[in-house]
């Protein structure tokens, strides 16, 4: 499957060569001759159901997606989940055994017990026989081996071990070192060697419940990815957007634009566009995230729950739709771009705080009474309702009252939007401030 995969991403690869290179063809073929209209399908459609909002909005499709930096970006980000999805399946594979050194003579039951307590802590256990204490030494320090057992008298390491280390080796030494002294003991005390090995490692006690777990790991999981990715999102096209609108009222584009279309249309296609391309880039990362993970066996994106990431792809889509009116009417302010950052910081600020609140919810898998408010307040909802979703803290009914009061917010900020958008867009020789655009007789 990992192969075929790669076969298929290869021929995508070859199939936009020799898509460019055709391009580049035709247009040597037809220079100096009058160019032929060719019909897009998909353009067509969209300026016939969208009038001029729809021309606007494709007008920005086109712009953003035949962008380099788009095109870079979203190749980054892409390189940066297939590692983060590729390098933990390389990592296992590398540290799939531990190996023990074994000096002196061990008992059969004693190398049964030391090999049982790898899957104990996800590993299995290689034991290696040293001639000597020395040759031990040098193997260890060489990286050969992970520990070395003495006998049954003691293990020696590389370095001195960290009570709050949870690595590999960490838990396997704990182990070993119980597990072996424990059966020695009973060895030494006469006790037979079947016999003690049945006491040192004795069944655990079966464990009942009376009720099922409360958090779904698979959810809690997708949450935390659709979390990053909303945030990841949000704060890279709102700041598109911001700069769109700064770039055009700097470079006096708008004034053209204004004496052809409403202010309303403008702004509402500029939205449009930028979502779809929002949306597709969306959906691209988590196609290749769900489609190497599926390829490669990895477990970070083994059994993602289907549920969670529709949820996480609607948030995306309802938090961008918020989100971006701010950021448009935000960008009508400015009057250069060198106003941008100090515009942008403090339109992110309600993202940057839902993302961490959020994220450290999660962690704790448990949802806070702060993030059970938050997850109805329009500003924070697309990802403290992530959250509850992934911890499974929230009801049909709850959801869908979110989603309302994140949808007849929007609409009354896309009204507010539109009026300092209209008001402001224009204005040049400085930053423009709201009590200006509000004061009594301005329209």
């Amino acid at each position: 499957m990992k192969y075929v995969l790669y076969g298929v991403l290869g021929a995508l690869v070859v199939l936009r060569v020799w898509r460019m290179r055709r391009a580049r063809a035709l247009a040597a073929g037809t220079a100096g001759s009058a160019p032929v209209a060719r019909p897009r399908r998909v353009g067509a459609i969209l300026d016939k159901l969208g009038g001029n909002v729809g021309l606007v909005a494709r007008r920005e499709i086109r712009e953003r997606v035949k962008g380099r930096t788009f095109r870079v970006g979203t190749a980054i980000i892409l390189l940066a989940v297939a590692a983060a999805v590729t390098i933990p399946v390389l990592h296992k594979g590398s540290q799939s055994h531990q190996r023990v050194g074994i000096v002196g003579t061990l008992s059969s039951s004693l190398r049964a017990t030391v090999r049982a307590a790898g899957p104990a802590v996800g590993t299995t256990v290689v034991l290696v026989p040293e001639a000597s204490l020395t040759s031990a030494r040098r193997a260890l320090a060489a990286g050969r081996v992970q520990l070395v057992l003495v006998g049954t008298r003691r293990i020696i390491v590389e370095q001195s071990l960290d009570p709050t280390d949870t690595s590999t080796t960490a838990l396997l030494v704990r182990i070993v070192a119980a597990s072996v002294s424990l059966q020695g003991g009973l060895e030494g005390a006469g006790i037979p060697p079947d016999e003690a090995l049945r006491l040192a490692n004795p069944p655990p006690l079966p464990v009942q419940s009376l009720q099922p777990p409360r958090h779904n790991q698979t959810a809690r999981t997708t949450a935390v990815y659709g979390v990053i990715l909303t945030y990841v999102l949000l704060a890279q096209f709102g700041t598109w957007l911001l700069m769109g609108v700064v770039e055009e009222k700097s470079s006096r584009v708008i004034e053209v634009l204004m004496s052809t279309l409403r202010a309303g249309q403008l702004l509402g296609g500029k939205v449009i566009g930028l979502g779809a391309v929002a949306l597709l880039q969306a959906a691209l990362i988590v196609a290749v995230a769900l489609g190497l993970g599926a390829a490669e066996g990895s477990t970070l994106v083994h059994g993602t729950a289907a549920l969670g990431v529709l949820s996480s792809l609607l948030w995306v889509l309802l938090g961008y739709a918020f989100y971006s009116w701010v950021f448009a009417a935000g960008g009508s302010l400015a009057d250069r771009q060198e106003q941008v950052q100090s515009l942008a910081f403090p339109l992110q600020l309600p993202i940057l705080f839902g993302y961490i609140v959020s994220l450290t919810a999660l962690g704790s898998g448990q949802p806070s009474e702060l993030v059970k408010v938050l997850a109805y307040v329009p500003l924070t909802a697309p990802f403290a309702m992530q959250v509850l979703v992934g911890l499974g803290d929230v009801t049909w009914w709850q959801f869908s009252a979110s989603v309302v009061l994140t949808l007849g917010a929007t609409v009354g900020v896309a009204r507010l939007a539109s009026v300092v958008y209209r008001r402001a867009v224009l204005r040049t020789g400085g930053r423009v401030h709201l009590r200006q655009l509000f004061a009594r007789g301005v329209t």
